[in-house]
């Protein structure tokens, strides 16, 4: 119960709500109105994220940046080899020109496109049940198939928790033709992420394993297998948005003091009492 009555705190500076407006008639929580408060922080938190990441740089200059997808491995894995040897020099400065592009162009597109989540969370946000909104307050954490921790843990995001596991798959098959939109078109780069991926398969399949047949053993750890770049952008995007939804959780219950206003001092004593 006390993990309960703290989190209402962390709450507040959200909502602003006065102290009657928290208690019913009776004197007694009104739960309806703090997981409508609950929905409004979810509201502000993902609306920030999104906004934050729908900028230039805020994936490819960052600990987000998306790399190239798992299908790519084995391009990283020669990249040395053709960098070491003196006869694939050529090879290796071209390659690693178009493997940047490849990054350079994922990146800018998601950076473009992040701003489109936000209306797919607000609509997951308003059908949180009061069963729901209780279960987050006391920090019960909810797994990805909806299933509710056995243990008595407190878990420092469940709400983040609560909402990547009721919009995860919705988001991925709405976010999906987005991105793939994005991935399309030129954003000031003089070529797309998509056409930067097609071109780089098609040089490292062909021409590289080619070249470095004399010289290395590049050729014998096979071919990049050409799929979808959205797939994989979705995935690294959905993670980042969830992470930044996450962290702020976590800095609202590390200090909500820094939010010293009338209200949490009104309702103090009430929130700790057993």
């Amino acid at each position: 119960m006390k993990h309960l009555k703290f989190f209402i705190i962390l709450l507040i500076p959200f909502f602003l709500l006065s102290c009657d407006e928290l208690l019913n008639a009776e004197g007694e929580l009104d739960e309806t109105k703090v997981v409508e408060g609950l929905k409004t922080a979810l509201e502000i938190g993902t609306d920030s994220s999104c906004t934050s990441l729908n900028k230039e740089d805020a994936f490819y200059k960052t600990a987000f940046k998306i790399l190239l997808p798992p299908e790519g491995d084995v391009l990283m894995d020669n990249l040395e080899i053709l960098k070491n040897n003196q006869y694939t020099q050529l090879v290796y400065n071209h390659l690693d020109e178009q493997i940047e592009n490849v990054v350079l162009g994922v990146n800018r597109s998601v950076e473009d496109a992040a701003d489109d989540a936000k209306p797919i969370f607000i609509d997951a946000i308003t059908t949180m049940t009061v069963e729901d909104g209780i279960s987050i307050l006391q920090g019960v954490r909810i797994d990805s198939t909806g299933t509710k921790s056995a243990t008595n843990e407190f878990d420092s995001i469940a709400a983040t928790h609560y909402l990547e596991y009721k919009t995860r798959t919705g988001l991925t098959e709405v976010f999906s033709p987005i991105i793939d939109k994005v991935l399309e078109k030129d954003l000031g780069l003089g070529f797309s992420a998509n056409t930067a991926w097609s071109e780089l398969v098609t040089y490292y399949n062909n021409d590289v394993t080619q070249v470095a047949l004399g010289y290395t053993n590049v050729a014998e750890t096979g071919k990049i297998e050409e799929v979808s770049l959205g797939t994989h952008a979705v995935i690294k995007a959905l993670d980042a948005i969830f992470n930044l939804v996450g962290n702020q959780e976590r800095l609202i219950r590390k200090d909500p003091y820094q939010w010293a206003v009338d209200i949490i001092q009104d309702i103090f004593g009430y929130v700790y009492e057993e």
